[in-house]
């Protein structure tokens, strides 16, 4: 008999990504990947509804993590300074040994049009959610949704680079750096 251990989410997670980015996320099986570390498919499906979701769980909580940045800035912070937290809220989730896991991740989804849909449908979901919390603090249109989409763009262009080969910077020290650009450009001071 079998003794159960426990992470069996984690492993599964684990095995997905390295079965995906060696053969093709077409190409994996539930099966295959619950096998290969010593699991049933029923117990794969304990945990995911699809093996989609083993790239997409915790969303969640990536979700938290701009709102927690939202929410720790004052009442009279601008937009674009509320923004700024968010992203350094989110940036926590991304600690650096998280690298080489979200660089397998991407390049899975990099190759796969179903997959690139669903990465945009969450990045689109995360600007909303953020836009609908500015408005709750008393942003006016069309300041809450440009500043949250604004935020969402930051995000894609740090994460983007944190991910790159040879790149050893934080992705805070990278989202600061990136909206800087942004403040640039439209010219407004920082906080």
């Amino acid at each position: 008999m079998v003794r159960w251990q426990p992470g069996a989410r984690e492993r599964l997670q684990a095995a997905a990504l390295e079965l995906f980015a060696t053969h093709g996320f077409e190409e994996t099986t539930a099966a295959e990947i619950a096998q290969s570390v010593g699991l049933t498919e029923r117990t794969f499906f304990r945990h995911f509804s699809d093996k989609r979701e083993v790239l997409f769980y915790g969303q969640d909580l990536f979700l938290r993590a701009f709102l927690d940045g939202v929410d720790a800035m004052p009442t009279d912070a601008s937009p674009l300074d509320i923004v700024a937290s968010s992203l350094r809220a989110a940036a926590a989730f991304f600690p650096d040994e998280r690298r080489p896991y979200s660089r397998t991740r991407q390049t899975v989804i990099a190759q796969n049009p179903a997959l690139q849909e669903r990465e945009l449908h969450k990045l689109a979901g995360l600007a909303t959610t953020v836009a609908d919390a500015l408005r709750l603090r008393g942003v006016a249109e069309p300041a809450a949704t440009l500043a949250a989409e604004s935020g969402v763009t930051v995000f894609g262009i740090a994460f983007a680079q944190w991910i790159r080969e040879g790149e050893k910077r934080s992705l805070a020290d990278i989202s600061i750096e990136v909206i800087g650009e942004l403040r640039n450009l439209t010219g407004t001071a920082s906080v």
